[in-house]
């Protein structure tokens, strides 16, 4: 270990091992570190010995729930867009080769206390009971706006200008009432809250696009999941690491961060000094270094029925927008089964989070576990939510965020371009696949 690198990573959640992926294809000698004896940190999947040793300390799992190796139980649930950034970072990176993705069977939307299924096609569309007739025929004059808008072409733009204007002037403009805004904003667009209504609509005109894209990809709805639980993910980009000479050690405790004249020098563990130039870590090994902006509540449920009023559904997500619950932050439910080999057959595994806002965050996510039916166990976490407080330049130490309460990849992706560009002085691009070790220029 007495080595030097060009740079040390600290924790092997999701963020730091994309990173370091990147980093060692970019032909960085990449020295990845983590006090815990499994990959995943915040973002692992455990097995039910682990999920009852960290929940439930001394007691074992009820026989009813069948085999330990059975289960891969994720702490943080996320869904992947199938047009998204992160799917793009897979195929940049060939990491699909090391994973086997299964389509998330539908996309569910909470309205006036129901859930309805976000429509995948034209057919269903004209057929949903989100809606009234008139207005599917404003949002489908909306939609025909957003699939014709051409920046270079003024005459698509119906004297809309999407980098000013915000989407309170476009949802007036096209009569949207309140309930089919929350549909768009919340179940299309994926804000996490209303705070979008009054910026330039640009950003969420780019998130229609992607959720319409991947919706197309492959129908049913825009998401992908691997099997095996999210714990794969990490571990699929420790292996490419690996292959470009990363080098990694589980069970490290960090003992010490060294500095010289202000500046990142090494990391000191079990005696030993590795030095590098930088430094990159989750915000547990940087206390210093972060304030907490929030916090998250997770109830993880298992049960042994697919969700109610989800046509049997083997997987799916349900987002539950603010304003039908009174609440400044959705609520997201991530739903997949033994399908998806997380779990012993005939159970399904349900996840319901939000950002917490008050001093009892379980009672928040209520109206998420009143739509789950009967639970045979559930699991409760709930965790701060940190940024660091400077770019980490100066001293070149640079800390991710803890991860949000979205049950999708992509605020993860947001951070993992956020700390590349820091890192590096430049914008990542992740446009065809990296050439494997060993091939040549065509």
């Amino acid at each position: 270990m007495d080595e030097e690198y060009d740079v040390i990573v600290l924790g092997t959640g999701l963020t730091e091992c994309i990173l370091s992926g990147l980093l060692s294809v970019e032909g960085k000698k990449v020295l990845h570190m983590d006090r815990n004896d499994y990959y995943g940190g915040a973002s692992a999947s455990l097995n039910l010995t682990q999920l009852y040793t960290k929940f439930r300390s001394g007691m074992q799992p009820p026989p009813q729930f069948g085999r330990d190796r059975d289960y891969n139980v994720d702490l943080i649930p996320k869904f992947a867009m199938a047009s998204g950034e992160f799917t793009n970072i897979l195929y940049h990176t060939d990491v699909t080769r090391y994973l086997e993705f299964r389509q998330v069977a539908g996309s569910f939307v909470y309205r006036d206390g129901k859930i309805s299924k976000v429509p995948s096609n034209q057919q269903e569309a004209l057929m949903s009971p989100l809606m009234g007739l008139f207005e599917k025929r404003r949002l489908k004059s909306f939609f025909e706006f957003i699939q014709n808008y051409n920046f270079d072409n003024p005459a698509t733009h119906q004297g809309i200008d999407v980098n000013k204007d915000p989407m309170t002037v476009i949802y007036k403009k096209f009569g949207l009432e309140p309930g089919t805004q929350d549909f768009v904003g919340h179940a299309l667009a994926l804000h996490l809250d209303d705070s979008y209504m009054n910026q330039p609509a640009r950003d969420t005109y780019e998130r229609i696009c992607l959720y319409m894209n991947s919706m197309v990809r492959y129908g049913k709805s825009p998401y992908i999941y691997p099997m095996y639980g999210l714990g794969e993910l990490p571990q699929g980009f420790a292996r490419l690491s690996a292959i470009y000479g990363g080098t990694y050690m589980l069970s490290k405790p960090i003992e010490e961060i060294v500095y010289e004249n202000g500046k990142f020098a090494g990391v000191k563990s079990e005696g030993e000094v590795a030095k590098a130039k930088l430094v990159i870590g989750d915000p547990s090994y940087f206390p210093d270094k972060v304030k907490k902006v929030g916090r998250v509540v997770r109830v993880i449920c298992l049960l042994n029925h697919p969700i109610p009023n989800t046509a049997d559904a083997d997987s799916c997500q349900i987002v539950i927008p603010q304003n039908q619950v009174n609440r400044k932050h959705d609520i997201y439910v991530a739903s997949v089964s033994s399908a998806h080999s997380v779990c012993g057959k005939g159970y399904w595994t349900a996840i319901v989070a939000t950002i917490a806002e008050t001093e009892n965050p379980e009672k928040e996510v209520e109206a998420g576990i009143a739509l789950l039916g009967q639970i045979s166990e559930r699991f409760v976490s709930i965790e701060d939510l940190y940024e660091p407080t400077t770019d980490g330049v100066a001293e070149q130490v640079f800390v991710t965020k803890s991860y949000d309460a979205t049950s999708h990849f992509e605020t993860v992706c947001a951070d993992v371009k956020d700390v590349y560009k820091r890192v590096t002085g430049k914008d990542l691009k992740v446009e065809g696949k990296v050439k494997k070790m060993g091939e040549e220029d065509e």
